[in-house]
């Protein structure tokens, strides 16, 4: 397993869809904020070099957490966007590290990912270009609207369908050069594998676990606190 890779955490966002008084990163989870959860789970990977963590400018609540005290925890200024976030810290390790550091990039709202789905990411047998993702299950539908309505256009094959998780995987100078370039040309850039889709590179699918959720919804907190409630679960005594 590869070792002496930096995590980047965009947490700039504020969560529109939540609905919420806050950051839905700042939500509580278990008790506990959920960004606060992310960064816990993964201070506990092996062979991490450092977490990058992208911020609004306008922060208040981070300094709080009791992660944020960690020496393996730096931060930066975020943008509006995503993939501002994820080129600012990546701007931040390029003054630091070498072009050929593994950055793996990783939702700050995704406190459920494994340790075996880590594993995975990071074995040597990887591609240096790699995410995180779930064959598609369901039936997929293409659609249009109809009278402002969503109506079915063509059903897709779903085995050529996955969906995509975090972390994603690729080298600091690679995804740097190509989320720059990316956005310079105004391409929409949704996550790290389409930034280096664009220039011509083809990141490998590593199968992931289909409880590395991300929480969008109001809904999705109670899922997430049921994966973890059961995954740490005191085993009980049998004897």
């Amino acid at each position: 397993m590869i070792t002496d890779y930096w995590v980047i955490v965009p947490a700039a966002g504020i969560g529109k869809r939540m609905g919420a008084d806050r950051p839905k990163q700042y939500l509580p989870l278990l008790g506990q904020p959920l960004l606060s959860l992310t960064l816990r789970n993964i201070l506990s990977w092996p062979g991490l070099a450092g977490i990058v963590v992208a911020l609004s400018g306008d922060d208040q609540l981070f300094q709080h957490l009791r992660e944020a005290e960690h020496p393996f925890v730096h931060t930066v200024t975020g943008g509006a966007e995503r993939s501002d976030s994820v080129l600012a810290a990546l701007e931040f390790l390029s003054e630091r590290e070498l072009a050929d550091t593994p950055v793996l990039v990783h939702d700050a709202a995704r406190p459920c990912v494994t340790l075996d789905d880590i594993s995975a990411l990071l074995d040597e047998s990887v591609s240096p270009m790699a995410l995180l993702a779930r064959p598609a299950s369901d039936t997929v539908k293409r659609s249009h609207e109809s009278s402002g309505v969503p109506c079915v256009e063509q059903t897709l094959d779903r085995t050529q369908i996955w969906l995509a998780q975090t972390p994603q995987r690729a080298p600091l100078g690679v995804l740097y050069s190509c989320l720059n370039r990316a956005l310079e040309q105004g391409e929409a850039v949704t996550d790290e594998a389409s930034a280096l889709e664009t220039f011509g590179h083809s990141p490998q699918l590593v199968e992931g676990q289909g409880d590395n959720i991300k929480v969008t919804h109001p809904s999705d907190i109670m899922v997430a606190e049921a994966i973890l409630r059961l995954r740490y679960a005191p085993t009980e005594d049998k004897r």
